[in-house]
């Protein structure tokens, strides 16, 4: 396994700078993730996620509370994208996410972002986690050029929610090394109101397959350090909301047995889903199922059980608690 990333062959050959190029045209009638918005974000109009023509940061920094195959001895060198694609009503950073929160001041360009990512190796990081990533890939694609023009050598984390554009991901094969979704739900009728999206499912299964398609399998290091490969998150929600068993069957049968998954016990109401019932049940009725079960968190035995389901379909990399 080669210890450089894989964007270091296409810089040299021109095509990640091309590739930069080309996926500026996503931004013109926006398709950059699924909600196909067809706004113009270079000229200052606004689809789902509220972000122009420049992505905003939140914060970046060295991060220690990342899997442990990302944090290493360095810690994981996040930055944090302002904006999703998603309107997930429990989300725990909804003060990055939703744009009521959004400020001027965090609004960075490709060479400020380059800039964060060489700091980010100059102090030592083991990679570069790329956080929330999906509605600003094309704006992440021109800093990488920027980077690895100023000497950036760092694996690359794509650290999505994981409603993810196939031809975007397609964009990136030879430029991420390590793909970082969420798998929150394995039901479109949870998956509309909770996160505000109709075909989560479908969009979701299509990124994870063309995730793996260019990746594989996690590989670590001699250190245990994660170099390639995939690495998936699946959030245990109350009352099985989640749907665990068949998103551990997908993984299993159509992904890889050796997909590495952190099955997360950590969902605590938050945002909306902290508000009460009205907030919780927003959207369901028509769903035809109560989403009540949000305003608490999972139990010990609930999170168990989905342990359980995810090694009864076959997979066995968990990432430890």
């Amino acid at each position: 396994m080669s210890i450089w990333p894989a964007y270091l062959a296409l810089h040299a050959s021109g095509e990640l700078a091309e590739r930069a190029r080309r996926s500026q045209a996503l931004l013109h009638r926006c398709v950059t993730c699924p909600r196909n918005c067809r706004v113009d974000r270079t000229s200052g109009e606004l689809g789902v996620c509220r972000i122009g023509a420049l992505a905003q940061v939140a914060s970046h920094g060295p991060h220690f509370g990342e899997e442990a195959p990302l944090v290493g001895r360095g810690g994981s060198g996040t930055i944090f994208f302002a904006g999703c694609n998603l309107g997930c009503i429990f989300c725990q950073n909804y003060d990055i996410s939703q744009p009521a929160y959004h400020h001027s001041e965090w609004e960075a360009s490709p060479e400020l972002i380059a800039e964060m990512m060489l700091s980010l190796q100059a102090a030592g990081c083991e990679n570069i986690n790329l956080v929330s990533p999906s509605h600003v890939a094309p704006q992440i694609l021109a800093a990488v050029a920027l980077a690895v023009e100023g000497g950036l050598g760092l694996p690359l984390v794509y650290n999505s929610g994981g409603y993810d554009a196939v031809h975007t991901l397609q964009l990136l094969d030879g430029v991420i090394d390590i793909y970082m979704p969420d798998t929150k739900y394995s039901d479109d009728r949870v998956g509309e109101p909770l996160s505000g999206v109709s075909d989560y499912v479908t969009r979701n299964r299509a990124a994870l397959l063309e995730m793996h398609r260019q990746v594989g399998d996690l590989e670590l290091d001699e250190r245990g350090v994660a170099r390639r490969g995939l690495l998936v998150r699946h959030l245990v929600l109350p009352d099985g909301l989640a749907g665990t068993a068949d998103v551990a069957r997908f993984l299993a049968e159509e992904v890889s047995r050796d997909t590495y998954i952190n099955v997360m016990d950590q969902y605590r109401p938050a945002h909306k889903a902290a508000l009460g019932g009205d907030a919780a049940q927003e959207g369901a009725g028509e769903a035809g199922f109560s989403c009540a079960g949000i305003l608490r968190p999972p139990t010990a035995a609930e999170y168990r059980v989905a342990v359980e389901e995810v090694v009864a379909a076959g997979l066995w990399r968990l990432d430890a608690p």
